[in-house]
């Protein structure tokens, strides 16, 4: 059966369900299906990844304490976390996948790093 692409509009033999006349013009049509949601999920994983990094950087020890002024620095994006964790006693962090901070006085963080549960 003859079928057009819906691709790139050439003709090809096939399925009568087939779209596409190759495999590249099937990932074309779905990439730029998807690069707008792609590139929003691009930008916030990389700011996430980010964070993560600094957070990391800034907290070898798995625990420290470091100015909010020095993250910024860094590049750190406060608006940008995965989770936020509300201890028994009422803090509040907010976490980068593993890493974490919460703030204290004078525009101090407290970092933390949460251990991987291994069962």
């Amino acid at each position: 059966m003859k079928k057009t692409c819906v691709e790139c509009g050439e003709e090809f033999i096939g399925r009568s369900d087939k779209l596409y006349c190759t495999s590249e013009c099937r990932s074309a049509r779905h990439n730029r299906q998807n690069s707008d949601a792609t590139n929003l999920m691009r930008n916030v994983n990389n700011a996430l990844r980010k964070n993560r990094r600094i957070l990391a950087g800034l907290n070898p020890k798995g625990k420290g304490k470091v100015h909010r002024d020095k993250m910024v620095k860094k590049g750190f994006n406060f608006n940008y976390f995965t989770n936020v964790y509300r201890a028994k006693n009422g803090n509040v962090y907010y976490f980068c996948y593993d890493q974490g901070y919460r703030k204290i006085e004078d525009d101090y963080m407290v970092l933390v790093q949460r251990q991987a549960y291994v069962e």
